[in-house]
């Protein structure tokens, strides 16, 4: 076909052609499928606002927003197309009084928490983004460090009792063995010696009854008088004394938060624990224990691909 100049086009072809420009400036221009995301909370706080700033930066096309709880009407008030995002227990609370009411998403919710909220049930239009550790996590952490424990030793009260199966179960392809305690009592040890008798390695579930500041000075000097390491249950225990701990920082909730908005609220599963983790270690306990420095970010990544295998 020869070459045809842009001015000896046919005229409607040049109109055609000019029209096409003007649509693609047109739809440039707009914001699309901009979202209005709005956070909320009982209070707001510097770190709050840091929050939401970060979460509009990554999606500068959405409306990003936070709001008090005592600004907001009832749930069912609200705009159906609004995408909610949850910062604390008080707007779980808040949500709940309402079956009606935006999609949700319910952030940095312990397993513990959730059951004592919800019990068996799940309201509808509620996504809940764990903030514990996935049991499985944890445990494959402990295997990776400590691959000479056999004996899992866990502590539980009436709150915890319910996550034994599931570490139960979890274990079984590891070939670990859970030895479980109950612990009604923090002030009477007898239980905690008991176990750490019977145990390689004691692994704390996220049950702030149990591992809290008050029991922390107790728990750490009984298992490391005994050189039973404690992996978990969080990171700021590992900065008080435990051993590893898996867990999701600022940057990883940002990251989940914004693969998920990009999603349509339909397709949000009921709950999820966040993909993107980090690994934090204490270096002194791991050489009090004889163990070997700890590459935190080489270890991560060793679970997170055992995670990505089917």
């Amino acid at each position: 076909m020869p070459y045809c100049p842009a001015w000896k086009m046919p005229p409607l072809r040049r109109l055609l052609a000019v029209l096409f420009l003007l649509f693609s400036c047109m739809l440039a221009s707009l914001p699309g499928n901009a979202a209005d995301i709005l956070l909320t909370g009982a209070e707001d706080s510097p770190g709050v606002r840091a929050f939401t700033q970060a979460l509009r930066e990554l999606r500068p096309s959405d409306n990003v927003r936070f709001q008090t709880l005592a600004s907001l009407p009832i749930p069912d008030k609200l705009p159906e197309n609004l995408r909610l995002i949850l910062l604390d227990l008080p707007s779980l609370d808040w949500r709940l009084q309402d079956a009606q009411g935006p999609a949700t998403l319910v952030l940095r919710i312990s397993r513990l928490q959730a059951r004592q909220r919800l019990n068996h049930t799940l309201p509808a239009r509620l996504c809940l983004l764990w903030s514990d550790p996935p049991l499985d996590r944890q445990l494959r952490l402990t295997h990776t460090l400590l691959p000479q424990a056999r004996r899992i030793g866990v502590l539980y009260d009436n709150h915890s009792e319910f996550l034994l199966n599931e570490l139960r179960q979890a274990a079984l392809p590891l070939g670990l063995e859970v030895v479980t305690q109950r612990w009604d009592n923090i002030h009477d040890s007898r239980p905690l010696q008991a176990l750490l008798k019977n145990s390689d390695v004691l692994l704390g579930l996220d049950d702030a009854d149990l591992y809290n500041p008050q029991t922390a000075k107790n728990l750490l000097l009984s298992s490391y008088s005994r050189q039973v390491a404690l992996i978990g249950p969080n990171a700021g225990f590992v900065k008080a004394g435990s051993l590893a701990s898996t867990y999701s920082d600022q940057s990883d909730w940002l990251a989940v938060l914004n693969e998920m908005l990009d999603r349509p609220p339909a397709t949000w599963p009921r709950t999820q624990y966040p993909h993107r983790f980090k690994v934090a270690s204490n270096p002194q306990v791991a050489r009090s224990l004889g163990i070997e420095q700890i590459n935190e970010a080489s270890v991560a990544s060793l679970l997170a691909e055992g995670e990505r295998r089917p």
